[in-house]
């Protein structure tokens, strides 16, 4: 299989919801079209962001469609998948006729399990498809430098995101996968997967990891792409403006309350001319005040690029 290779900003598009709860996929058809058209390197669709963990599979079915439709063969588009082993498999099925180009394999069911564990459940879903995936390093699914180097040499999987925030962990795996590759000269890449990726970004591209999920990119992807050149430019001064006024902002307005990374993300969308909706439980939306607040930092963020 030839390697599925991402460049650029990567784009991870809310689930809209109608005010009763429901998916509005007129809303997120506009909501990818828009965010396309802004020039990511890729879409990932009904991951994180999206609410995967919410959705029933007649839903991500219709999400995932609609995202491929409205990405129109532009950019590739990546599904989630996920949880129980049964539900990944299926939802893997799932984004596989829906169209999509690859998968985003997220924490299993929150049970703990040993590394080899995460092997065995990768290797379970990956076979289901053809499509490549990318395996999510997070939670209760953190890989190892063994087992990261294990996974990475499977057939179909063909990049590794950390979510976990070990520098010193990341700083293993990196050179071990190579290492796991080098014979075979396959091509694998690594993703920063935190939330709001920018504030962390420039530690993790000293370790070799230059891709990153933006968040910002779904509602503020000019801040986000200003901020990717400049971080591609070397412009320190230009990287620090933007974590001062905007980043490092966000950052604490989203720790703010657990799951804020979601509801966050879709008063952003909400602001910016897509009603996106309320999140679904067990997540919260952000009240008044902090979508007011979550406006002064994007117009902060803002005044930065005018200057």
């Amino acid at each position: 299989m030839e390697t599925l290779m991402l460049e650029g900003v990567l784009f991870f598009p809310v689930t809209p919801f109608t005010d009763i709860g429901e998916v509005d996929l007129d809303a997120l058809r506009r909501h990818v079209a828009a965010g396309v058209d802004a020039g990511p390197g890729g879409v990932f669709v009904a991951c994180g962001t999206g609410e995967f963990h919410a959705l029933d599979v007649e839903e991500f079915t219709a999400v995932v469609r609609t995202a491929v439709d409205a990405a129109a063969g532009q950019v590739p588009v990546y599904a989630g998948t996920g949880g129980a082993l049964g539900l990944a498999r299926r939802f893997a099925r799932a984004a596989a006729a829906a169209g999509a180009d690859g998968l985003l394999l997220m924490p299993p069911y929150l049970v703990e399990s040993p590394a080899d564990g995460l092997v065995a459940y990768t290797r379970a879903v990956a076979r289901e498809t053809s499509l490549p995936v990318i395996v999510y390093s997070r939670a209760n699914a953190r890989f190892d430098e063994r087992t990261a180097a294990e996974v990475a040499q499977l057939p179909t999987v063909t990049g590794l995101k950390d979510g976990t925030g070990d520098l010193d962990l990341v700083a293993r795996i990196v050179p071990a996968v190579r290492e796991a590759l080098s014979a075979s000269g396959k091509d694998f890449q690594f993703f920063n997967g935190m939330p709001t990726a920018e504030a962390s970004q420039p530690a993790y591209r000293a370790l070799g990891v230059e891709l990153y999920s933006s968040a910002a990119f779904a509602f503020a992807p000019d801040l986000s792409l200003a901020f990717h050149r400049a971080m591609e430019e070397g412009d320190r001064q230009r990287v620090d403006a933007l974590q001062r006024a905007f980043f490092h902002p966000l950052v604490r307005l989203r720790k703010r309350v657990p799951g804020y990374a979601v509801g966050l993300v879709k008063a952003g969308v909400t602001l910016e001319g897509i009603k996106a909706g309320p999140v679904r439980p067990p997540l919260t939306s952000l009240d008044a005040g902090e979508v007011e607040e979550l406006a002064a930092i994007i117009a902060e963020g803002r005044a930065v690029l005018a200057s």
